[in-house]
């Protein structure tokens, strides 16, 4: 997990510590215990040094004392993870990693750029030979990947550099005709070993109704053409507050290419 990956995981559980307390407040006082006795069970009731037998007619309130139990010990869980992933982080650079950052150098990505091409030639050659790409709004290509390609937005870097790294072959914004219509999809990508085409599409601005609008007019479109969400289209999303992370690119990348 990347630096920043432990960041949001460290505040998500900061969020879910804050949470767990809140509802072991709503619990009723005391401590459940389940005694085996002979194959069977009887529960007992602890408060200080006071232990009381509890009939299964008052199931609910052990019910209640399970449940406080074990919101105990997920809250004693969290705390510990979030208590590990503070150490790492009080003890780790905030910066891109070493590879990361050797690959934001344009010489090494030179030098480099034959060991990422993919396994398969023809595939490599796929992926290396010259297509008609997306021409529109070029002004908007302001960030460069480790692949060497430019792309409109931080999330297309990340999924870009991703793909680029795990010799996923690929193209950026190839074109695709569907029903006469042109799209540049934003990923066009062959699986590493068959060669069958998928395409990824990252929906960034969910929250425009507008954007949306479009975005199920695309889908329909993809989808009466064959190219299905979760079959052979690959479909990311992401609003202001919800950005899309490195961990779930990885993910989506070992399910459909790797694994």
């Amino acid at each position: 997990m990347s630096y920043e990956g432990m960041k949001n995981k460290n505040q998500k559980l900061k969020e879910e510590i804050t949470e767990l307390q809140l509802k072991l407040g709503e619990c009723p006082e005391g401590n459940l215990n389940c005694v085996n006795n002979k194959g069977y069970y009887k529960w007992y009731y602890h408060k200080d040094s006071m232990q009381l037998y509890i009939p299964k007619k008052q199931r609910k309130l052990a019910e209640q004392l399970a449940v406080k139990k074990y919101m105990s010990a997920l809250l004693e869980d969290k705390k510990r993870e979030k208590e590990a992933i503070e150490l790492y982080l009080k003890h780790c650079v905030a910066n891109d990693g070493l590879a990361e950052k050797l690959l934001s150098n344009k010489e090494y990505q030179n030098l480099l750029s034959n060991y990422f091409r993919p396994v398969d030639s023809s595939l490599s050659e796929w992926m290396q030979a010259s297509y008609e790409t997306n021409n529109k709004y070029p002004e908007q290509k302001i960030l460069k990947s480790c692949s060497g390609n430019m792309v409109r937005s931080k999330s297309e870097m990340m999924i870009d550099s991703s793909l680029y790294i795990h010799k996923i072959p690929f193209r950026y914004e190839d074109t695709l005709a569907l029903d006469d219509i042109i799209l540049y999809p934003d990923f066009t990508i062959r699986h590493p070993k068959t060669g069958e085409y998928f395409y990824w599409e990252h929906f960034g601005l969910m929250d425009d109704p507008v954007y949306c609008k479009n975005t199920f007019s695309k889908l329909q479109l993809y989808t009466t053409n064959n190219i299905v969400p979760d079959i052979n289209l690959i479909t990311t999303y992401e609003t202001r507050e919800r950005p899309l992370s490195m961990e779930k690119i990885e993910r989506i990348i070992t399910e459909h290419f790797i694994e």
